[in-house]
């Protein structure tokens, strides 16, 4: 139901927040943490020295959705599954995997995993705001990960993979904000979105070896394990978004 509450937030309704996300156990966490983490290590290249609400008819006085592209970008754990879900949505034009949010300048992805660069992984979506909304991305964003869990998404730990929306303007602003008030006030997952919502400085593209990642390795055993099965899912719930 986190597309009722967009569409709530939107309209001023309220709505009844959707059945709350299942939590991986800690004993499964840790039984696969070190594995999958290692395939995911293994699977790196070596370089030498990343049901829909109708939405409300506008009136004939109201202007058209400007086709020009925007922005958006969102991090939500490892960016090779972020990526992987965007390039799927209709209206998204371009995703490009790299690190925002942090404190060093051109941060290379081994200093990103020390954790010791503030950045996280991320992807930049280009989209079409006449084909899909900036609500209905973050709709996306918020079903496709768990924003419950503090740095971490499954066996990915550390700061680097944090929930986290970076807006470009006031209006992004005003709807992340709102929505992740509105996410935590219905009580839609069984424990607080922590979500971080902080203003867009500037964003590093991650080395080539990380952009479109799973369409070019889609065998590899991070992709069969984590990827595939998001994929799936995300799949069943956004059939009608999907190109």
């Amino acid at each position: 139901m986190i597309l009722a509450l967009v569409s709530a937030t939107l309209m001023g309704v309220g709505v009844i927040g959707s059945p709350p996300v299942q939590e991986p156990t800690p004993r499964a966490i840790a039984a696969q943490a070190q594995q999958i983490q290692g395939d995911r290590n293994a699977d790196r290249p070596q370089e030498k020295p990343a049901v829909e609400t109708p939405q409300e008819s506008q009136s004939e006085t109201s202007p058209p959705v400007s086709s020009e592209p925007k922005l958006a970008t969102f991090g939500s754990g490892c960016f090779w599954c972020t990526e992987a879900v965007f390039e799927l949505v209709k209206g998204v034009d371009d995703v490009v995997s790299g690190y925002a949010g942090g404190q060093i300048p051109f941060p290379s992805y081994d200093a990103v995993c020390t954790g010791r660069t503030g950045h996280a992984e991320v992807v930049q979506v280009t989209y079409d705001p006449s084909v899909i909304s900036y609500p209905e991305l973050l709709e996306i964003f918020w079903r496709t990960h768990d924003p419950t869990t503090l740095n971490r998404q499954g066996p990915d730990i550390g700061t680097q993979y944090r929930s986290i929306i970076l807006y470009h303007d006031d209006e992004q602003r005003q709807i992340a904000e709102g929505l992740k008030a509105k996410l935590n006030e219905n009580k839609v997952f069984k424990r607080p979105v922590v979500t971080q919502v902080v203003p867009y400085q500037v964003f590093y593209p991650a080395e080539p070896y990380h952009q479109d990642y799973f369409r070019k390795n889609p065998n590899a055993g991070y992709c069969q394990m984590m990827i595939i099965p998001k994929l799936k899912k995300f799949s069943q719930t956004f059939r009608e978004k999907m190109r």
